[in-house]
């Protein structure tokens, strides 16, 4: 990821995405975790930022470890506090030893990534043997670069255009007025692939329609409310 990025936007991050400010978190995200992570005793959360689905699950009764990059995430995660274990660390050099997890969580963070395959790898190392790995990310085909609602008044159609999905995209975006983020587009295809590789082997899938409080908070993606934003795969660590 490009820290330097991360670092300037993460009180934008902590504004608007953190403690019931946003309606896909509260209503999706968080709801999903818990029932995806249900009996886990020992998670990591990979790119934990200030630390909300760590806290979520440490007051679930978990034993939470969350790991990020950026520093001021981090200190603010410190600060929120939570019963949670904090450390700055890169997903691709975790600090723990194999084996520690049942449980890691990896949310709309990989989509951040340039190279998924060491992250990945490292996650298997630290997932105990039938640990669980839950990866949320932007849904790899319908939000592909350049994909959107398209209302076309002059063949008088309504559709959802899907940009190129086999290759590899790396761009800069601009998310919120002045907030630039690094975005790695990668088919499905990658993802299942480079857990296959280390041994996750993935158990479950679910695609969500987007939660009724972010449609009421966007207008503009009310007629498409049959296209998901996200994806959630769950892999089992079987070697």
């Amino acid at each position: 990821m490009d820290d330097d990025r991360w670092e300037q936007h993460a009180e934008w991050w902590q504004e608007a995405f953190t403690d019931g400010a946003d309606p896909e978190y509260e209503e999706q995200i968080l709801p999903l975790v818990d029932e995806q992570l249900a009996g886990r005793t020992r998670v990591l959360d990979v790119g934990c930022g200030e630390g909300q689905l760590a806290r979520r699950l440490a007051a679930l009764g978990a034993q939470v470890v969350g790991i990020d990059s950026t520093a001021s995430q981090v200190v603010e995660a410190h600060r929120r506090a939570g019963g949670v274990r904090y450390a700055r660390a890169g997903a691709d050099r975790v600090p723990c030893r194999d084996g520690a997890f049942d449980a890691v969580v990896m949310c709309l963070v990989i989509e951040h990534i340039e190279h998924i395959e060491p992250p990945i790898a490292e996650i298997a190392r630290v997932l105990e043997p039938d640990g669980v790995f839950l990866l949320l990310l932007n849904h790899p085909l319908l939000q592909t670069p350049g994909s959107g609602w398209i209302d076309d008044h002059i063949l008088e159609e309504q559709y959802w255009r899907v940009g190129p999905y086999l290759p590899d995209d790396s761009r800069v975006e601009e998310v919120a007025p002045g907030v630039e983020l690094p975005f790695m587009h990668r088919p499905l295809y990658r993802y299942i692939r480079a857990m296959g590789e280390v041994g996750l082997l993935t158990e479950n899938m679910h695609e969500p329609s987007p939660p009724p409080g972010f449609l009421d908070a966007a207008w503009e993606y009310r007629e498409a409310a049959s296209i998901p934003r996200l994806m959630a795969i769950r892999a089992r660590k079987v070697r």
